[in-house]
C-alpha cells in the first residue's frame, strides 16, 4: 500500500503545481526528498540510560532505527568527552517520509499545546524547511507512562525546490499548518 500523502502528491500536488510555476519538465517540479529527525540527549553524558531511551523513542516515531551522534571533540565546560553519545539522528525517504509528514502534520501537530501553527519563515533560501518541537511526546507512538524525560527535537524537511516559494507552496498543499 502506497503512502497517503506520496498519492495526494501525484495525483493532486503535482499537477496544481505545474500550473501554478508552469513546469514544462516533470524534474523541474519541487518534490519531498528526505526528512531528517535530529533529537539532542546532552544528560546522557551523566547516564547512558538516557541515550537508550531516546533512541528507542526515535525509534517508535521514526519508524525505523536512528544513528547515535557522537561528539567530535572534548570540550570540558559541557563536561563532554571525544566519541561519546550525545544525540540521535534518523533520516527518512520514500514512503516512511510521506508516512511520517502525514502523521506530522495531522496527528501530531494538533496535538500540540497552544498550537497555532508553524513559522513560515524558516526556510533556508534553497527550500529546505526546519522547525523544532518541544515536546516528543506528542506523537501518538509514545507512551506517556514509559517517558522518563520530555524530550524536544528538530525536523527538517528537505525539497528539490530552487527557492523558498516554491518549497512553501509544496508544504502548503501537504496542508502544512503556516501561521499567516
Amino acid at each position: 500500500m502506497a503512502a497517503r500523502y506520496k498519492e495526494l502528491y501525484e495525483k493532486e500536488i503535482a499537477p496544481a503545481l505545474d500550473k501554478k510555476f508552469g513546469y514544462k519538465n516533470p524534474h523541474m517540479r519541487p518534490r519531498l526528498d528526505k526528512i531528517v529527525l535530529n533529537m539532542g540527549v546532552g544528560e546522557a553524558t551523566q547516564d547512558r540510560k538516557h541515550m537508550e531511551n531516546a533512541v528507542e523513542a526515535m525509534t517508535l516515531i521514526a519508524g525505523q532505527k536512528p544513528v547515535v551522534c557522537k561528539a567530535r571533540q572534548s570540550n570540558a565546560s559541557f563536561k563532554i568527552r571525544e566519541e561519546q553519545a550525545i544525540g540521535t539522528k534518523v533520516t527518512l525517504r520514500g514512503d516512511r517520509m510521506y508516512e511520517f509528514l502525514d502523521r506530522l502534520i495531522t496527528i501530531a501537530m494538533p496535538r500540540i499545546r497552544d498550537f497555532r501553527g508553524v513559522n513560515g519563515k524558516s526556510f533556508d533560501g534553497r527550500g529546505n524547511y526546519a522547525m523544532g518541537i518541544t515536546e516528543h511526546i506528542i506523537f501518538p507512538e509514545i507512551n506517556y507512562d514509559k517517558v522518563d524525560k520530555i524530550r524536544g527535537m528538530d525536523i527538517v524537511i528537505c525539497t528539490t525546490a530552487s527557492n523558498d516559494e516554491e518549497a512553501k507552496e509544496l508544504l502548503r498543499a501537504f496542508k502544512m499548518p503556516f501561521k499567516n
